[in-house]
């Protein structure tokens, strides 16, 4: 192992507060473990929009005690740069691997910089945490999360006082303290502090009270079967589920009880194949009517629904649609206003147009899509991200996968998914998107191809115009009349995401145009990096 590396490994250690994360690098540096060093400490984990998310481990490109530390030293500096804290953060946690701890170290160091905290006393799904900022009027607030990543994961993020996702400059600011922070074992730490309070059932029945005026009375005959996917969700949920009187739903016992190493489903995003296998063969055995999926911190939401019989996942844009067309018709107001992402269908904008309602679109990543309408004072009624991301209240300030479930659910029992679905293409033109998604070692290089060598034609489809909207957006799209294609790098994953979509007079041939534009699209991949 080079010098220099050794070095910065010793100091490392030397200013770890964390005995097992000490013990751990210290084998790896007796071991001579150049590879694993050199991945653990070539640079930081970079502080984002999205706050902090990566594999546990120690150094400082990993997640541990010491980066938290640190990172709340900056998020307690940032407060005070802009004459907040007085009125406290919250902190939330769920159930993965040392997010309690990362939890009570986060309050530690508030506290101990004078900022109040209002720390979870369980773990708890993420909208809980976003809902509390805004009803106990903090400062902001953290949730020690990573979602809907793999086990050896976890995260950190940041809220501030709107109770949204930071946005830009906040998290360069944060990172820029973070950086001034100094050796985690020399920041300020207080865990016996005063001003950190408990904060559990009062803050869940808070949540609760708030999402059960969201619907109102109608028919609850609906048999459902539910998955938390090993996450923090199904407490909150059944008692949602109660409070709106549905019946009981029959829930998947694998996959009941948080477990952070998700036994079932090692990529717990229930967009991946198979995690919903468990859910969908309980359904049939059950005869439900729907099933329903939240991630394992319970911000997104999955469902399938009878389709001629049998049950079908819907897609992210498909959950859109019909939650988009069933918001529009039950909110009124000219301060209205809905927003997609811009990797999302194009048929809310549609649909909005029809309803006379503005459709905003934004970035990826839900922190835009919660503070659409604060420039003109207008109302979110629905906003959406294709990834299974949802708002339909302003009740919290972000995704919310168990508020969207109680309105689907207030919808399913109304009417048939299905039907909904046609007449939106009967009245709008059939949209049908698909996804692929392909992990690589650098997103940046394989954009950089074909932003290069950009494709004329696709599937026998002249291309009508490339939008590259660098600097902006890292997202390159390709349109045609009508559909589109469009390439970014993910935000959270090693891997580039591409988005289609495309419109025609029935949804079999929208479906068959995807599925040939999808085929297309991979042969120019790999055209162009052969």
């Amino acid at each position: 192992m080079n010098m220099n590396l050794s070095q910065r490994v010793e100091e490392w250690i030397a200013a770890d507060p964390d005995p097992e994360t000490r013990a751990e690098l210290q084998t790896l540096l007796d071991a001579d473990a150049e590879e694993e060093m050199t991945a653990r400490f070539d640079g930081t984990l970079q502080f984002g929009t999205a706050g902090l998310r990566g594999a546990l481990g120690g150094g400082p490109n990993r997640m541990n005690v010491a980066v938290v530390r640190r990172a709340s030293a900056g998020v307690a500096a940032w407060l005070m740069q802009h004459g907040r804290g007085a009125n406290g953060v919250v902190v939330g946690y769920d159930h993965r691997h040392q997010s309690a701890d990362f939890a009570r170290d986060t309050a530690a160091v508030l506290a101990a910089a004078g900022i109040p905290v209002r720390l979870a006393s369980r773990p708890w799904p993420t909208p809980v945490t976003a809902h509390a900022v805004r009803s106990y009027g903090a400062d902001g607030g953290v949730m020690v999360t990573a979602s809907h990543n793999p086990a050896p994961d976890n995260g950190y993020k940041v809220y501030d006082h709107t109770g949204s996702q930071i946005v830009p400059p906040s998290d360069a600011e944060i990172a820029a303290w973070i950086a001034a922070a100094g050796p985690a074992n020399a920041i300020p730490y207080d865990a016996e502090s005063p001003l950190i309070a408990s904060i559990g059932t009062d803050a869940i029945r808070a949540y609760l009270d708030d999402v059960d005026r969201v619907i109102g009375p109608g028919p609850r005959d609906l048999r459902v079967v539910y998955t938390p996917v090993h996450g923090v969700g199904l407490d909150v949920f059944v008692a949602l589920w109660k409070r709106a009187g549905f019946p009981d739903p029959i829930v998947v016992p694998e996959q009941a009880q948080p477990d952070p190493d998700f036994p079932t489903a090692p990529f717990p995003n229930p967009e991946e194949p198979h995690v919903l296998d468990l859910a969908l063969a309980l359904a049939e055995r059950e005869g439900a009517d729907i099933v329903i999926a939240n991630d394992p911190d319970a911000d997104r939401l999955a469902v399938a629904v009878r389709d001629g019989g049998a049950l079908r996942v819907l897609s992210g844009d498909e959950l859109g649609w019909v939650l988009g067309a069933h918001q529009l018709a039950v909110t009124d107001g000219d301060d209205r206003v809905v927003a997609r992402s811009i990797v999302s269908s194009t048929l809310l904008d549609d649909m909005a147009a029809a309803a006379g309602v503005p459709c905003r679109v934004t970035p990826t990543g839900f922190k835009w899509i919660s503070r659409v309408g604060d420039v003109d004072d207008r109302r979110l009624v629905f906003g959406y991200e294709e990834a299974l991301g949802y708002a339909v209240s302003p009740v919290v300030r972000d995704k919310d996968g168990l508020t969207a479930a109680l309105v689907f659910a207030d919808l399913a029992a109304r009417e048939s998914i299905a039907d909904v679905l046609a007449r939106l293409a009967a009245e709008f033109g059939a949209h049908a998107t698909a996804q692929w998604s392909e992990r690589v070692d650098d997103a940046a290089a394989f954009t950089a191809r074909i932003r290069a060598h950009p494709p004329t034609e696709l599937a026998g489809v002249q291309v009508a115009r490339v939008h590259d909207h660098a600097p902006a957006v890292d997202l390159i799209e390709i349109l045609f009349e009508p559909g589109r294609v469009l390439v970014r790098p993910s935000g959270t994953e090693p891997k580039v995401k591409v988005y289609f979509e495309a419109i025609a007079t029935t949804v079999d041939d929208a479906r068959a145009q995807v599925a040939a534009l999808r085929t297309a699209f991979q042969e120019y991949v790999g055209s162009i990096t052969a």
